[in-house]
């Protein structure tokens, strides 16, 4: 493989929340682009957004999709996710959510690991990361 097909380019987004840390919102090596988890932050606020686990999934793929969207990329162009759960009793709740953004009629979703955690940032309910796979020339 080519030099300039492994390097590692940085993603970032206003329209996102910004990397609190020494991390990128994503990052691209070749036609692969690497999230971040995003968990809900209102990025025009930098708060967690109010409410339950609809209101926090709803935050955090619309962050998810801002990064994406930053990369030239969108939604249909995720290949796998991985969902963190602060109890997986909201499961049913998150995936309601999950399935409009990642599911819609006619779309293949992508493949998915949940697995829920004793805790997440800020105490978020919901953090999801996904890998998205653009076109050759990305």
């Amino acid at each position: 493989m080519p030099l300039d097909n492994l390097s590692k380019t940085s993603i970032s987004t206003t329209d996102a929340p910004a990397a609190i840390g020494p991390y990128s919102q994503a990052v691209r090596v070749g036609d692969t682009l690497y999230t971040s988890g995003q968990i809900p932050i209102d990025p025009a606020t930098g708060n967690l957004v109010p409410g339950g686990i609809a209101e926090q999934t709803t935050r955090v793929l619309d962050n998810l999709k801002a990064v994406l969207t930053a990369a030239g990329l969108d939604l249909a162009h995720v290949v796998k996710t991985t969902v963190f759960l602060k109890d997986l009793a909201d499961f049913a709740a998150m995936n309601a959510i999950y399935a409009k953004y990642f599911a819609p009629e006619g779309v293949v979703a992508p493949a998915r690991s949940t697995v829920q955690v004793a805790a997440l940032p800020k105490d978020s309910l919901v953090e999801i990361e996904c890998i998205a796979k653009g076109p050759s020339a990305f």
